[in-house]
């Protein structure tokens, strides 16, 4: 039978070729990545012209979260008021309709109200199919906090307004998951019209086949958002595709999307969610409500009673796989706000306006996202600030800042007292700096117009070295 293998190539005659002379067979072709996953022998596939790379199909999960549970009808949705999604304005909430959000998972239960009221579009990578029936029950529960509908005035509200919805199953009924159906997931939904994309899975390691997956949506603008994991009780690894998006060591600045983790009620990082430099913001994930599907069994996802409800099963779920679609709607609410803005323009102002207020740390990243202050930085024109993180090992202090600016000036203030430019009117966004035992340091970054004058200053970062 041979084994399941990811396999990049050059070119479609180079993979026939090596198809033939490996007597190896296709499974099915990414051919916008040029990656084709194969069963067949990796030694006999490596050695053919045109192969760039064989790698074994790697493991995806959509799930490993701490479990569904039931919980008071009184908690409703409270994720809307710790987000301050519910004070976005009406009108905010109709100019997302231009902007469509992909959820890759395990397909959607399209019967529950709040999905049905979408219309979505619907994709089966494996079947080649409209069928996305979700036996599993986790892509429904993150299609309704991403993308339920706000308007047909029954059960839940999603996160992203009248942001339409795209359901593409990409994994089994039991929740898993391999980095070819996670590629084929983001290509389809990325080739039909999707600017955002949701991956709520995660692994312990990243392929060719994921990186060029990623890199595909980002080089057509799409915003990508993934979950960090729930494994900090287990030895807090680093989760991909998260830490593509966010990588390790930039504690939170620039990246190519947003790193998800899970905060509770009360604005802390939740007991299970990870840290980590590669975080970049946090959004409800302990105790959310949402929707859940029929085709589920209710050992996993509990049915809770929702007030006022006429149809449609909820129920309550933590985990970071619940808080990254929290911020995938958010996102088409400010791109709908601003639709001149880049993806990166995107989550730069999800972070600059969540609540760390510009202050970035391992356990929330800049913080929980404050929806309807993201919204009004976007009608207001974008991005104001400057962000500016940094970590000291040993002697030396190292910085990474981003912003939107011609060039940038970096100060620092020794001991309250003395102030010096470090760096002037630069291009660059990090930078190293020195420092001393029994000083105190407090480094600013200005953002400069193309005139030199300044537009904004970052919040300090500071550093006491005893």
């Amino acid at each position: 039978m041979g084994t399941e293998l990811a396999v990049g190539y050059a070119s479609r005659p180079a993979l026939t070729h090596a198809l033939t002379a490996s007597h190896a067979t296709l499974v099915r072709d990414l051919a916008a990545l040029r990656v084709a996953q194969v069963r067949g022998d990796a030694r006999a596939l490596r050695l053919q012209p045109g192969i760039r790379f064989v790698q074994r199909v790697a493991p995806r999960a959509s799930a490993a979260e701490p479990a569904a549970t039931y919980a008071p009808a009184a908690l409703a949705e409270w994720q809307l008021r710790a987000t301050h999604t519910d004070i976005v304005p009406d009108a905010a909430l109709r100019s997302a309709a231009n902007v469509e959000i992909a959820v890759i998972d395990t397909g959607a239960d399209v019967t529950a109200p709040d999905i049905a009221a979408k219309s979505p579009l619907l994709w089966n990578t494996r079947s080649g199919s409209g069928d996305v029936r979700d036996v599993n029950g986790h892509g429904t529960f993150v299609a309704s906090l991403a993308a339920g509908s706000v308007t047909n005035g029954d059960g839940m509200s999603g996160s992203g307004g009248d942001a339409k919805l795209m359901v593409v199953k990409s994994g089994s009924d039991g929740g898993s998951f391999t980095d070819m159906d996670e590629a084929a997931g983001i290509t389809y939904a990325v080739d039909h019209g999707a600017r955002i994309v949701n991956l709520s899975v995660g692994g312990p390691t990243t392929s060719a086949t994921e990186r060029r997956a990623i890199q595909y949506a980002i080089d057509h603008g799409a915003l990508v958002i993934a979950a960090v994991g729930n494994e900090f009780q287990a030895g807090n690894p680093v989760e991909y595709p998260a830490a593509l998006l966010q990588p390790v060591g930039s504690n939170g600045v620039g990246g190519a999307g947003l790193a998800v983790t899970a905060s509770t009620a009360d604005g802390r990082r939740a007991s299970f969610a990870n840290t980590g430099s590669w975080v970049s913001l946090a959004a409800p994930g302990e105790h959310v409500l949402g929707a859940v599907s029929s085709a589920s069994t209710p050992l996993a996802y509990p049915r809770s009673p929702l007030v006022g409800s006429k149809s449609g099963l909820y129920g309550y779920g933590s985990g970071t796989s619940f808080a990254a679609p929290q911020v995938a709607g958010a996102a088409a609410l400010v791109w709908g706000a601003n639709p001149t803005l880049t993806a990166q323009q995107v989550a730069l102002i999800l972070k600059e306006t969540a609540t760390g207020g510009g202050r970035w740390t391992s356990e929330l990243g800049f913080g929980v996202i404050d929806v309807a202050a993201a919204v009004t930085r976007a009608q207001q024109g974008g991005l104001q600030g400057v962000l500016l993180t940094g970590e000291r090992v040993k002697s030396r202090v190292k910085l990474n800042w981003s912003g939107q600016a011609s060039a940038y000036t970096l100060a620092v203030t020794t001991d309250g007292r003395t102030s010096r430019t470090v760096i002037p009117n630069t291009a660059q966004t990090t930078a190293t700096v020195a420092v001393t035992k029994g000083h105190s340091y407090s480094f600013t970054v200005v953002a400069l117009d193309a005139n030199g004058s300044a537009t904004a200053i970052s919040s300090p970062a500071t550093f006491v070295v005893r």
